[in-house]
């Protein structure tokens, strides 16, 4: 049987995604193949990497993506994770689906706490949150994908 090929994408493939894309190599190699792109590229999150490492999953291998440079695959699902992607996810060809699962932006809740003084610690408690609402979400694929079609 064929693994499925799954695009987890975001705004800027430096979070998110990239966590999404960490965990499903980790959790579901055995049954997807898994990809993380952006409507443009941001580089990788320090902070994403390092949370993702304590969860010990190492993503500080991955590289930011665009989506136009991964049309060339054949894609089976693909997962927008953040609204704006959602809002201006391309056409993909063949039969690829697209689903919706919005996930906070780390990025931005840390911002907001940094604005309310809060230390680094409970700024990365919000990179943490996020990363294991992701887990879970990978944890059920494929089978939530049918749940979350849109």
């Amino acid at each position: 049987m064929s693994k499925l090929k799954i695009l987890f994408l975001c705004t800027g493939n430096s979070c998110r995604s990239q966590m999404a894309e960490g965990w499903a190599h980790a959790l579901k190699s055995d049954v997807l193949e898994p990809y993380s792109a952006g409507i443009e590229t941001h580089g990788l999150n320090p902070n994403a990497v390092k949370v993702m490492a304590e969860a010990g999953v190492d993503i500080s291998g991955q590289k930011s993506e665009n989506i136009k440079d991964l049309m060339h695959i054949d894609l089976d699902v693909v997962v927008t994770v953040c609204g704006h992607a959602h809002e201006t996810c391309p056409v993909f060809p063949a039969d690829a689906r697209v689903v919706h699962v919005g996930f906070d932006d780390p990025p931005k809740l840390a911002r907001e706490l940094a604005e309310k003084g809060a230390s680094e610690e409970d700024q990365l408690d919000a990179y943490r949150r996020v990363r294991d609402q992701i887990k879970t979400f990978v944890e059920q694929l494929p089978e939530n994908l049918e749940e979350n079609a849109s």
